[in-house]
């Protein structure tokens, strides 16, 4: 030690110091991705963009107690619902990027909503989000009143063609999945349908049970009681792989129609920027929860089949779910109402 360190303490601790920020340079950690280690230390809070009793809530609340178990801080689900779950995502993209506010997203109709209204959209579908991990899909499946002489997609192609404009699609609303997969069906097989959108999948299934329409696409979980029923028919699922709750539907893929492939996706994210730390944290996390059986059973009794995916897989994920829409509304002209 040198005469001069004896007298100065004050030397000998800036010494210390410079030594250590030297080797946490030297081993590329900074003092940001140490403090990360400890996350969380507080209550997490995890935004789910639409009112209570969703899909989207009741899988952001079955992820929320599993990784307050794991994580061991509260993640606590906060409902911000409102402008078709982008009022919830835009305030979540202007949240500090600290990890301690939350995305659970309903990513189809994120995307959607960033190309078919961008201006109003408050959040860059591209920019905005650092993806944690697609945590779940939610199948959908043609459906049609019994009275509708076609059992299988082909045949109510060939109703449509036999009769342009005779054939009646109801959606949950215009520019939402399910009138997007009409637009998708009505390309692919170059059938003029008329679509005939409500304020929710809950009327225009209504109406399609009482015969004042006659098809729609719509979610497994929103059709299946009544499919079991025999109040509806179902012709195939949007599906590559037969979905597990009605193994007796073929899947657009064994009725010929390999790209009429639709899902609602789900996926947790943060705000852009956030460490890469605290992403991987959850994301470790994630892969052990959305494994567990039970949790997978809780996901599929709402319908939804859990799914695990990497950050940047996530990003991949998303950002070709929304080139395949921005494709279709482009090519289809769709505009908003």
């Amino acid at each position: 030690m040198k005469p001069t360190e004896l007298v100065n303490p004050g030397m000998r601790r800036r010494k210390l110091i410079n030594l250590v920020a030297t080797a946490l340079v030297a081993s590329g950690t900074s003092g940001a991705a140490c403090a990360q280690t400890d996350y969380p230390t507080k209550p997490v809070r995890l935004v789910v963009p639409y009112a209570p009793g969703g899909a989207t809530d009741v899988i952001g609340r079955v992820l929320a107690k599993q990784l307050s178990d794991a994580l061991g801080q509260q993640f606590v689900v906060d409902n911000r619902a409102g402008a078709g779950g982008s009022l919830g995502a835009g305030q979540v993209a202007k949240s500090p990027a600290d990890g301690y506010t939350l995305l659970m997203g309903a990513f189809t109709s994120h995307t959607i909503n960033a190309a078919l209204t961008p201006a109003a959209t408050p959040f860059d579908i591209h920019k905005s989000f650092s993806h944690i991990s697609v945590v779940g899909t939610v199948p959908l499946v043609f459906v049609v009143n019994p009275n509708v002489q076609a059992k299988s997609v082909k045949e109510l192609v060939a109703l449509a063609k036999a009769s342009p404009g005779s054939v009646t699609f109801a959606s949950a609303g215009n520019g939402s999945p399910q009138h997007l997969s009409i637009e998708m069906f009505k390309r692919q097989t170059q059938v003029e349908v008329v679509h005939v959108p409500y304020k929710g999948s809950g009327p225009a299934l209504s109406d399609l049970l009482g015969g004042q329409v006659n098809a729609m696409i719509d979610t497994v979980p929103a059709a299946q009681s009544q499919i079991k029923a025999g109040k509806l028919r179902a012709l195939a699922t949007t599906t590559k792989e037969r979905v597990a709750s009605i193994p007796d539907i073929a899947t657009a893929v064994e009725a010929g129609f390999p790209d009429m492939q639709v899902s609602s996706m789900f996926a947790l994210s943060a705000p852009a920027g956030t460490p890469g730390a605290v992403i991987q944290k959850i994301n470790s996390a994630l892969k052990v929860i959305l494994s567990k059986q039970d949790v997978k059973d809780s996901m599929l009794a709402q319908g939804t089949i859990a799914t695990y995916s990497t950050p940047d897989e996530s990003a991949k994920i998303i950002n070709a779910e929304y080139a395949k829409w921005a494709r279709l509304i482009k090519d289809s002209d769709i505009k908003a109402e």
